[in-house]
């Protein structure tokens, strides 16, 4: 496995220190105000998950008008271009489409 650094906007964990545990299957640091179960023990991990639920939140809000759902061809690396700049391409794609509406572009 290639030794790359994760991507997280949450700064407080030291990843370095996970990914070199994680790569000697060290135990895992444990306390008790820690969590409902030591991550060490497999029993007890299985039997916390074995009772687990999901819970979901309400989802995001209904837009007003749905936006119709698009397949078209693009050039690769026009695609490629887009999805380089991370999540949120498609929305940057619509931006950009918009862009060129307003601008009286999309009469040809």
């Amino acid at each position: 496995m290639p030794n790359t650094p994760l991507k997280s906007k949450h700064t407080a964990s030291d990843w370095e220190r996970v990914q070199r545990e994680a790569a000697r299957d060290a135990p895992i640091a444990h306390a008790v105000h820690d969590g409902p179960y030591d991550p060490n023990q497999p029993d007890a991990v299985t039997a916390y998950w074995r009772h687990a639920t999901i819970k979901r939140g309400p989802g995001r809000p209904a837009l007003a008008v749905k936006r119709p759902t698009l397949n078209m061809r693009v050039d690769a690396d026009v695609l490629d271009a887009f999805k380089a700049t991370g999540p949120g391409w498609q929305t940057r794609i619509n931006a950009a489409l918009r862009d060129a509406v307003a601008q009286g572009l999309a009469k040809a």
